[in-house]
């Protein structure tokens, strides 16, 4: 008897310090979810600022470091001066005006070589340690994959517009915001997994229940896919009432481009309303979400994301209206591309607390 029950709480120390070491790793991908939130807002930033073509080289290994003397500078504005965005829309810019949209594009590229070594080292220490475990690694190695997939990614984009057209495409654009939201929503999902795991009774029917909230995240994501096209097309530049685009429900000229299909991501009406159209959806969809959901959750934890997917809901479209009618000023617009990751992370948390709690 003395045997098993030594044996017992040996096994219980044992699940205890792989439970810390699971959080642990939970509470890094949690911080390293905050990067990656805070890349997608700067990102926003560097689009809103026209910042994003200024650096018309990649260097992914080396390119760590600024211009640090005038001639450096010097050299770095003079291939920015060889770019069509020179040639056709900031034709006699000085250094100091190229400054000013320079420092957003560097700080972005470098922030996002942040996130890789932030990433990197100590996922390779909770490897060599033992902490991550068969089922996990696989996920960590994934979500690095990925990772440097966005960087060739982003640089994919930038280079749309460094021939002829001065703008990138909105199609990769699209691409771009799309990969880094898969990366962070994956990311927030098992470090939801490693901090709250479920119970074995939990476990057993996991999966069951918040069939809506999952449904509820990819028709966030679908509407946040459409805001990149508004960005790429600078269409959030138009149209600038609500609810009624130009007096009447749609514009005159609605899907006038043909084929038909193309309108959705090339006419600047179209990928306007679309991109309404779906948040006004989001709007209904998480309401009648709320009512069904309300009070009924099985634990505390569910009612908080219930609520705080409402809350999140109801500020987004507050601040989508606000940068539509504002025309676009950067600081609201940006604040709006932060409040669509905060309101596809409440989506995720919802549906990761009822699937747990059903």
């Amino acid at each position: 008897m003395t045997t098993m029950t030594s044996a017992g709480k040996s096994a219980a120390r044992l699940h205890a310090e792989q439970t810390d070491r699971r959080r642990i790793i939970g509470y890094w991908l949690m911080l390293m979810c905050l990067m990656v939130f805070a890349m997608v807002v700067l990102g926003g930033v560097t689009r809103l600022t026209h910042s994003g073509l200024s650096m018309v080289e990649w260097k992914p290994i080396t390119g760590w470091l600024p211009p640090l003397t005038d001639a450096e500078w010097a050299e770095t504005f003079a291939k920015y001066q060889q770019s069509p965005e020179y040639q056709k829309v900031n034709k006699g810019m000085s250094v100091d005006e190229f400054k000013s949209i320079f420092w957003f594009e560097f700080i972005h590229r470098v922030w996002g070589r942040l996130i890789g070594v932030a990433f990197f080292f100590p996922a390779l220490f909770f490897v060599v340690k033992g902490w991550a475990g068969r089922a996990l690694m696989p996920k960590l190695a994934l979500m690095f994959v990925l990772g440097g997939l966005q960087g060739v990614l982003g640089w994919y984009m930038v280079k749309s517009g460094l021939v002829d057209r001065p703008d990138v495409s909105q199609y990769r654009l699209t691409a771009h915001l799309g990969m880094a939201l898969l990366v962070y929503g994956y990311m927030f999902w098992v470090a939801l997994g490693l901090i709250f795991p479920p119970r074995a009774e939990q476990a057993a029917r996991s999966g069951s229940g918040g069939g809506f909230a999952a449904f509820l995240v990819g028709f966030v994501f679908l509407t946040l896919l459409s805001g990149g096209f508004v960005a790429g097309l600078d269409a959030g530049f138009a149209y600038n009432t609500f609810p009624l685009m130009d007096g009447g429900l749609w514009p005159d000229d609605f899907f006038s481009m043909q084929p038909w299909w193309i309108n959705m991501f090339e006419h600047i009406p179209t990928v306007q309303f679309d991109h309404r159209l779906l948040a006004e959806s989001v709007f209904v969809l998480v309401l009648v979400f709320w009512w069904r959901h309300r009070g009924s959750a099985a634990t505390p934890r569910a009612g908080m994301a219930v609520n705080v997917l409402l809350l999140a809901m109801l500020v987004q479209v507050g601040l989508g209206i606000a940068t539509l009618l504002l025309v676009v000023p950067v600081s609201i617009a940006a604040i709006h591309q932060a409040g669509a990751v905060v309101l596809l992370s409440a989506a995720l948390w919802a549906t990761f607390e009822l699937r747990q709690s059903n």
